[in-house]
């Protein structure tokens, strides 16, 4: 229910690090004075194991071994996803970034829609089964669009891509807007019934005959190709009309290729014997390898410069929020943790 919901708010809460298994309204840090709380932390644990699937069982780990190393490796991400969650949404504030009644209505109507929830009473009773009340609901929506916002405002709308650097990325990564060839074929097929005693002569000969008569009809005759494979080909594709593709001519067995390359638009090809009985094949259409033309691709491009830019600006925003703020850690462990997956992203580039 409520798939939308930006966080998971359960009853459950873990055992954690030896903890009693009770919700303590204990403080773990203050970002600018406020207050991220060991309740709020379990919240986060327990959505970020469901999101993995991951279920542990005490009558087979009854020390909570493999729990608490689950934890051991999403904590350090949870503690810097949310210290950054409170200094966008603070940012946000400065702004005077909040959500309106009429955007929590509708947004409360999508959720509805979505989830085919009809009635205030269902709505009410699907808030109550994720113990959740509707002042919870508008927190979690205003945050994560404050968050949008900011990041929109804040960062990647300010990101412009110049006519010079992307011609230059245009230049360096022509491969990415080159076309691969490709082609497209139409096929009649007389298929041969399989026979567990080996190839049946009469019915070999039966099948190539029925296959050059019907080539007939397609070169001498004036039908079209369309129209003999809808009423006599014996593959699926019939229904098609025999078309076939388009398809990699690299996807074609050495026989079908070495024919289709000394071919043009049109051409039919004899009879061949294949696995599947006699087939003819009309090549339709063959289109080379291309490359796309650079105003074709020029939004593309802005939007690849753009995205891969946006994760470095990100990560710059941040660090000047972190730089900025005050921020006051309760727990030691945690303050180790955070510190040291910040300096690992930095390291490897993926912070945030």
């Amino acid at each position: 229910m409520l798939k939308q919901l930006c966080f998971i708010f359960l009853s459950v809460t873990l055992v954690v690090a030896g903890a009693r298994a009770e919700i303590l309204e204990q403080i773990l840090v203050k970002v600018n004075g406020e207050i991220f709380t060991k309740t709020e932390l379990e919240q986060r644990q327990v959505a970020a194991l469901r999101q993995k699937g991951q279920q542990f069982d005490l009558k087979t780990d009854p020390d909570n071994q493999q729990l608490r190393k689950a934890l051991d490796e999403i904590t350090p991400q949870i503690m810097v996803d949310a210290v950054d969650e409170m200094l966008i949404v603070q940012r946000g504030r400065e702004l005077g970034y909040k959500l309106s009644e009429e955007q929590f209505k509708n947004v409360v109507d999508n959720i509805k829609k979505e989830n085919k929830i009809e009635t205030e009473e269902q709505f009410q009773n699907a808030l109550k089964a994720e113990n959740m009340t509707m002042t919870d609901l508008r927190r979690s929506l205003e945050r994560s669009m404050i968050v949008q916002r900011v990041q929109q405002n804040e960062v990647i709308g300010k990101i412009g891509v110049g006519e010079d650097e992307a011609r230059a990325y245009y230049e360096s990564h022509k491969s990415e807007f080159t076309k691969l060839p490709t082609v497209t074929l139409r096929e009649i097929l007389v298929a041969i019934p399989g026979d567990a005693r080996g190839i049946n002569v009469a019915a070999e000969e039966t099948a190539k005959q029925k296959a050059e008569q019907l080539r007939m009809r397609v070169t001498s005759g004036g039908e079209s190709f369309e129209k003999v494979a809808g009423e006599a080909s014996d593959a699926p594709s019939k229904a098609n009309g025999g078309l076939i593709g388009p398809f990699s001519p690299a996807d074609m067995s050495p026989q079908l290729k070495a024919l289709v390359d000394k071919m043009k638009p049109g051409d039919i090809t004899p009879p061949i014997r294949t696995p599947r009985g006699y087939q003819i094949f009309k090549l339709d259409t063959l289109k080379a390898q291309a490359l796309q033309p650079f105003n074709k691709v020029r939004d593309l491009i802005a939007d690849k410069v753009a995205g891969a830019r946006t994760q470095t600006e990100m990560r710059k925003f941040l660090d000047r929020l972190r730089a900025q703020a005050i921020i006051e850690w309760k727990n030691d462990e945690l303050k180790k943790a955070y510190e040291k997956q910040l300096a690992a992203a930095d390291m490897t580039g993926l912070n945030p």
